[in-house]
């Protein structure tokens, strides 16, 4: 299988928030299927990419998008802390298959519930958090958080950090976070050549 070049999440180009996102969500969906249809030893650099796309996400939404839905939106903090919830189960997953790796028997049954999880938080976000998002702000807030959003995915941890859901904590411990996962995916990508 070759490998499908996706732009990384900081480069793309969508000016409204929410189209970043959905967009996100829709090559995340479409990054799972390439997992899925690798062959067995081919696995891990499409994992490689679907989890750093996942882990940036997902940091961009908790500094970003849901600070200001919780502060700004109607109904906002509810909202908000059904999707933490969320994150913080699809995290755990996830490292859980970063720890067993590609290879491991149980890795595609694992893969499975991640995706399972992850599609119903994107489907959770776009009906509830997007819609709110979308009806309480203006297109210039919403270009605003696009900026936002990409700028925190460019210097976002590559890897899940369960528990470090909230604005404050990422931003306490995201950057020595990403540098490590940064270090720790060149030596990873350097021992597999």
């Amino acid at each position: 299988m070759t490998d499908v070049q996706h732009p990384a999440p900081e480069l793309m180009k969508e000016g409204d928030v929410v189209d970043l996102l959905i967009r996100q969500h829709a090559l995340i969906r479409d990054m799972f299927d390439e997992v899925e249809q690798a062959a067995p030893g081919e696995r891990h650099e499409p994992f490689r990419r679907l989890m750093r796309l996942l882990a940036v996400h997902e940091t961009a939404e908790e500094e970003i998008v849901h600070p200001y839905v919780r502060l700004r939106v109607d109904g906002g903090a509810g909202v908000v802390a059904d999707r933490l919830k969320e994150e913080r189960e699809g995290k755990e997953i996830l490292s859980r298959l970063d720890e067993m790796g590609p290879d491991h028997p149980g890795f595609m049954p694992e893969l499975d519930k991640l995706r399972t999880a992850v599609l119903a938080h994107a489907r959770a976000e776009e009906r509830y958090e997007f819609a709110k998002l979308l009806a309480g702000t203006t297109a210039a807030e919403r270009r605003a958080m696009a900026l936002g959003v990409r700028a925190a995915q460019a210097m976002a941890p590559t890897r899940p950090h369960p528990g470090v859901e909230s604005m404050t904590r990422n931003l306490l411990l995201g950057p020595p976070a990403a540098i490590m996962d940064r270090a720790r995916d060149l030596i990873r990508q350097a021992l597999r050549k």
